[in-house]
């Protein structure tokens, strides 16, 4: 594998995180437009026409893509540790971790985040927050107490870079996009099988062709999603790296993570994507499938360990 150097690997990813991110909304519009193109009468298409039912609409759509995010947005933030059963680790419980944080803030020029843990065995940990007062590093039983302080350290340099570079936030907004075609689709295709499109053949064909392009809009934006967070980790990796001067040590825990990563009580795809390993990915991981990779939250373990091993 072929090592380009980490100001170049920053940059790439930080491009292509932001042309994934602009590609939401222009997704979002363009299927909007391409609706209003297609529930024109038959054989009677006018771009004219579906011009100007889209400049008639676009503010409804806008006004109700704002007020999604805004409940999404506050339902997520605070979703995210609940569903993880992380709580809050005193610095008397574990002045080892305490140290190791504050050291690292205090290199790196960050403020000290709030350290959570999750009472489980396996090996994981995970960033959350949006803003100073929430930031949090979470870290389970088994991480804290089956890795030595270099690869510990590694760990938490990890997901300082994810605060320090805002990542939650990213991951929450794009969760946010694909929610919204995930609701439009699951409407629809009740609406289908209870009501049977809507009732006659012209309400039918619009609830079919609202259906397919809502459908395609959850498939692309969670291509989107995926390699939005794909990119973060290897930009977190990088962090660790730059941050410890060790990137040894992150290679070696994530060798020992991927090994026993799996918290029970994870469940959703949308929070296991913000630990360092998803344990998710594990059970669709592709083998000789090599298009089964657009729909894993985070780089093969392999590849991450292999680009640590070469900085």
């Amino acid at each position: 594998m072929k090592y380009t150097g980490l100001s170049r690997q920053i940059w790439n990813n930080n491009i292509k995180s932001v042309v994934l991110l602009i590609l939401f909304p222009f997704v979002i519009m363009g299927l909007v437009w391409l609706f209003v193109f297609l529930v024109q009468p038959l054989n009677d298409y006018r771009l004219d026409r579906a011009n100007h039912l889209f400049l008639t609409s676009l503010p409804w759509v806008i006004a109700g893509v704002g007020l999604w995010f805004v409940i999404a947005w506050f339902s997520h933030t605070g979703m995210i540790e609940r569903a993880t059963g992380s709580v809050p680790l005193s610095r008397k419980e574990n002045k080892r971790i305490y140290n190791l944080v504050e050291n690292l803030c205090i290199s790196s020029g960050m403020p000290m985040p709030k350290i959570n843990v999750i009472n489980d065995d396996s090996l994981n940990a995970f960033a959350s927050g949006i803003n100073t007062k929430t930031f949090t590093v979470s870290l389970s039983r088994g991480i804290i107490d089956k890795l030595n302080d270099e690869e510990l350290e590694a760990v938490i340099a990890h997901e300082l870079t994810h605060i320090r570079n805002r990542d939650v936030r990213l991951l929450i907004v794009s969760i946010i996009f694909v929610g919204i075609f995930a609701f439009l689709t699951e409407a629809l295709v009740r609406s289908v099988r209870f009501t049977g499109g809507g009732g006659g053949k012209k309400d039918g064909r619009v609830v079919v062709i609202a259906l397919m392009l809502a459908a395609l809009g959850y498939f692309l934006s969670s291509i989107f999603r995926f390699a939005i967070s794909r990119q973060r980790e290897y930009m977190a990796d990088a962090g660790s790296a730059t941050m410890t001067r060790n990137p040894l040590a992150l290679a070696s825990a994530l060798e020992k993570i991927s090994a026993d990563s799996q918290i029970e009580a994870v469940k959703r795809n949308d929070i296991a994507q913000m630990f360092i390993d998803n344990p998710q990915d594990k059970k669709v991981r592709p083998v000789s499938f090599s298009i089964g990779a657009l729909f894993m939250t985070h780089p093969p373990i392999e590849k991450r360990i292999a680009l640590l091993r070469q900085f």
